[in-house]
């Protein structure tokens, strides 16, 4: 990525800060058919539930599904009709879901996919984020490493992973988690001078001693106010991670055994945050276009999200 790429990048990591009261949580994964969807829309009634005002925005532009999840029609308005200009704020587009304080955005359904968003239009659904009327904003990314993607997960104020107890969806988790962190690195402007550097150590396959984790070391010994700077960046990079689909307590310890390697091989804090159980109610529920959580209150599933977000509004 070049220069100017890199300080797009920063522009729209700005578009979301502390400043704003509104807390935006994204949802990603490496691959598709993980239930990306199936937790933002579980993760969103929790929350409402709890009292608080949420907004729920599906980013699969082009193969948007999350209004199933919730129990909602095909929405009349969807982000098509903003990035069309047809609509003039994301607060036309808000749909009411059948659970009191959550309400949708839903995502294209046409040709406007989320490959093919400009930077303009990043910028600009980033930063009228703050402008809704909730107290968490959650997004539903489209599976993947387009840059469109992992920047909407790196602006997130929480950047949480599914992944599945299985080989491939755990790779792509990974690709996903190293696709993140290079592209973060990259826009940071402290960062830019020692860029080749960067793109070596990512470059370095899983099993070759060079690691990701071994730049910072390399870094400080070439600069050492530059090598603080980039330890400080890769620190402020933990994402969360939730293994869908469990059904042995094996499937439940492969999330620690991801969060030892994150450690070794990318020096990061992958913050494990629970687990979903194996569960045929999830597909009932989607067949009959019902919440799964208000069509299914005694699922073991509702203790495993109320305990997922528990952690999530400690951090």
């Amino acid at each position: 990525m070049d220069i100017n790429s890199g300080q797009q990048a920063s522009d729209l990591s700005a578009q979301v800060g502390p400043q704003a009261n509104v807390k935006v949580w994204a949802i990603g994964g490496g691959k598709g058919g993980v239930g990306k969807s199936l937790v933002t829309a579980n993760v969103s009634i929790c929350l409402a539930l709890m009292g608080y005002k949420v907004v729920t925005i599906d980013l699969d532009l082009g193969g948007a599904n999350l209004h199933t999840c919730l129990g909602v029609p095909i929405p009349e308005k969807t982000l098509s009709d903003y990035l069309s200009k047809k609509a003039k704020s994301l607060k036309e587009l808000l749909t009411p879901t059948p659970i009191n304080n959550l309400s949708i955005i839903s995502g294209a359904q046409d040709d406007v996919g989320i490959a093919n968003l400009k930077h303009m239009q990043k910028t600009k659904i980033l930063g009228k984020l703050s402008e809704l009327d909730a107290d968490f904003v959650l997004l539903d990314l489209g599976a993947g490493t387009t840059f469109n993607t992992l920047d909407f997960f790196i602006s997130a104020d929480q950047g949480i992973l599914t992944a599945l107890p299985e080989p491939t969806s755990i790779e792509n988790t990974y690709r996903f988690i190293k696709s993140v962190y290079h592209r973060k690195l990259k826009m940071a402007e402290d960062l830019l001078e020692i860029g080749p550097l960067i793109d070596q150590a990512m470059n370095a396959k899983m099993n070759q001693s060079a690691t990701p984790a071994d730049l910072i070391n390399r870094v400080i010994e070439i600069n050492p106010q530059m090598g603080h700077k980039l330890k400080n960046e890769i620190s402020r990079f933990q994402p969360k991670l939730i293994i869908n689909q469990v059904r042995t307590q094996a499937d439940i310890d492969i999330g620690f055994s991801m969060k030892i390697i994150c450690r070794k091989y990318f020096g990061i804090n992958l913050d494990y945050i629970g687990y979903l159980e194996y569960d045929a109610t999830v597909w009932q529920s989607v067949k009959k276009r019902r919440p799964l959580l208000m069509e299914f209150p005694n699922s073991g599933l509702v203790a495993n999200f109320d305990r997922i977000v528990h952690r999530l509004l400690n951090n």
